[in-house]
């Protein structure tokens, strides 16, 4: 029993999987944040392609 509470104590996969969920959600926030900032100047774009086109 104490061999294998200290081998998942030991166990580095957990802390692995946490951080791959941190930096997944920091590259998601920067994503939206970017969206948000950039949002107006391109429906303004899309708009004016959209003008061109009728």
């Amino acid at each position: 029993m104490k061999q294998t509470f200290l081998r998942m104590v030991s166990s580095r996969d957990g802390a692995t999987a946490i951080e791959y969920g941190l930096i997944a959600a920091m590259i998601s926030l920067a994503i939206i944040t970017s969206l948000e900032l950039l949002g107006p100047s391109l429906n303004q774009m899309f708009q004016l392609i959209l003008s061109g086109f009728a």
